[in-house]
């Protein structure tokens, strides 16, 4: 009997060591929490009071640009809409936003855009422009008695970039959150600048999901200092579309989507990665052919 109670004692003495050895991990993981330092950094804020964002009109009154299929200018399309984007930035905390017009002509004219820019010591600079098509490609129609042009192939935005931007990568970053915030709006971007009837005017597709084009030549992204693009919001010359963009609430549209692309770059340049570069989108079109050495004064 005596030998009986010596063995049950010695299996509950093995089994409580069985027991405290299984919850001696779970005890330790348990304090360890308990004294592991939570992480309590937070995302660097974007100071939009002091994020400058120069907004340009592209083209002169003297000098408008493209004719719309109803004979409108392309300067009163920009200008408006401009207008509605730098009034949408300010009420969104953007206060430094500056809207900039100039009577100079090209070559002139282009230089003293991205000089004024440059002395602004601006973080973002946004052209505004509308679309139109290669000449070849006008057709003619009559509006009102008055014979005018048309093309209605093609609808949708396209936004520029240059290579040889001071902060190239930042603004195809720029471009990217653009053409997203864009296509949130319900908009599309137009693939014809990959097509081979563009000729001459024909750009490589940076970034195929976002409608980001390139354009090397264009003054007043080539000489910026700061990440800029150049926006084509639109054909003027497609009869139906040239109706949407001359509404308000066309340009409303189009005025939130670029703020809300502005707030998203702002944020991303807050944080400690801000300056990294996207990674391209694979472009199926090639470079558009004889372009390289040609210096465009069209913008």
């Amino acid at each position: 009997m005596s030998k009986l109670k010596h063995t049950s004692a010695a299996w509950l003495v093995i089994s409580l060591s069985f027991l405290v050895a299984a919850a001696w991990p779970a005890a330790r993981s348990e304090e360890s929490a308990m004294h592991t330092p939570k992480d309590t950094t937070k995302p660097v804020a974007c100071e939009r009071s002091v994020f400058r964002v120069v907004i340009d009109v592209g083209h002169t009154v003297e000098i408008p640009g493209a004719v719309s299929a109803r004979g409108a200018p392309e300067y009163s399309f920009n200008l408006k809409l401009a207008d509605a984007i730098k009034q949408t930035l300010v009420d969104a905390g953007f206060d430094k936003t500056v809207l900039l017009i100039t009577a100079a002509a090209p070559w002139p004219g282009l230089v003293e855009r991205a000089t004024r820019a440059n002395a602004m010591h601006a973080n973002l600079f946004i052209a505004i422009h509308h679309d139109s098509v290669p000449d070849k490609l006008l057709e003619t129609w009559h509006y009102e008695g008055q014979e005018n042009h048309f093309s209605d192939r093609f609808t949708g935005y396209a936004i520029f970039i240059s290579n040889d931007n001071a902060a190239r990568a930042g603004s195809l970053a720029f471009g990217h959150v653009l053409g997203k915030n864009l296509q949130t709006a319900g908009l599309h971007y137009t693939p014809h600048y990959t097509l081979p009837l563009m000729g001459r005017h024909r750009h490589e597709l940076l970034d195929a999901d976002a409608g980001v084009y390139r354009y090397d030549q264009l003054l007043v992204l080539r000489h910026t200092l700061m990440p800029a693009v150049l926006l084509e919001a639109g054909s003027i010359v497609n009869r139906q579309e040239e109706l949407e963009l001359a509404t308000s609430e066309r340009r409303m549209l189009t005025a939130k989507a670029v703020a809300a692309a502005v707030a998203d770059f702002c944020d991303m340049r807050a944080q400690p990665s801000g300056d990294r570069q996207i990674k391209r989108s694979p472009s199926t079109q090639p470079a558009a052919p004889g372009r390289a050495n040609s210096t465009a004064v069209a913008h």
